[in-house]
């Protein structure tokens, strides 16, 4: 029972900071090194699957179209460059992969992130804010965005979402709604792919059977129902507010955990 209130406390989590900029995989570390217990990468991949699962949802419509008329100039370019970012982050991750990268497991390089990742979303703001207001997605912004989803994917405590999103409003994507949307959508087959390669590592490797599938089938559905509300919000919150509270919620936290955890931890 205890170790079912543990998984729920994750998928909550996973839920609110998928799509925050925030990032999910830093406060899932630190969830974990506090106390609710080290769990598989099968695990950790298949809840932020959940969230990709709301957002999928969310945007359904948006993909429908994206789909059903493709034929419409306007997007089937919109799909190229989704295609292109997807391409791009699927490229360097098999690179990395292959190269042996694994994520660190100490919590310092996370606060480092953050509170790095916080300063940085300020300047972005500022500098966002001096732009024309552009909704436009180049080919520019969808290959920085393909690079910025697989740094961020590299340096837990970055936040795909934030370095996303602020790739794309730096980049001449300086509307945020659109900047968001894109990132969003860019998000979908990147973690379903991601989710798709954990899967066939633990069958390659044996582990089916040493998963704890309950727990994983648990923390995907409280992940899914949290970010459906938490990426409902952050879609109102933006059209009238910036991103602000969140750098400054990210510093205060990558200095509360620089001062507070042991070295090492």
């Amino acid at each position: 029972m205890n170790d079912l209130f543990h998984v729920i406390l994750l998928g909550i989590i996973e839920g609110i900071t998928e799509f925050l900029p925030i990032s999910s995989t830093g406060h899932l570390l630190i969830a974990e090194k506090l106390g609710l217990g080290e769990r598989s990468e099968l695990f950790n991949v298949g809840i932020q699957a959940g969230a990709i699962l709301a957002v999928t949802f969310i945007y359904w419509k948006r993909i429908w179209q994206l789909f059903t008329q493709w034929r419409d100039p306007v997007n089937r370019d919109y799909l190229l460059k989704l295609f292109v970012a997807f391409a791009i982050t699927a490229a360097l991750g098999f690179l990395v992969t292959h190269l042996g990268f694994k994520l660190p497991e100490a919590v310092t390089p996370v606060a480092w992130a953050l509170v790095i990742g916080g300063v940085w979303m300020l300047g972005a703001e500022r500098l966002a804010a001096r732009q024309l207001d552009r909704s436009e997605v180049t080919w520019r912004v969808a290959i920085l965005v393909g690079i910025a989803q697989i740094i961020a994917g590299v340096f837990p405590g970055t936040s795909r979402s934030a370095a996303t999103i602020f790739t794309a409003m730096l980049a001449g994507t300086s509307n945020r709604a659109a900047a968001t949307e894109f990132a969003f959508l860019v998000g979908i087959p990147t973690m379903y792919a991601a989710t798709g390669y954990e899967l066939l590592k633990v069958a390659k490797g044996g582990g089916v059977a040493h998963e704890d599938w309950t727990a994983l089938a648990v923390g995907f559905v409280v992940s899914a129902i949290v970010a459906f509300v938490a990426v409902k919000w952050l879609l109102g919150y933006i059209r009238s507010h910036r991103f602000t509270p969140f750098a400054i919620y990210r510093i205060a936290l990558g200095v509360a955990l620089l001062l507070l955890m042991p070295a090492g931890a």
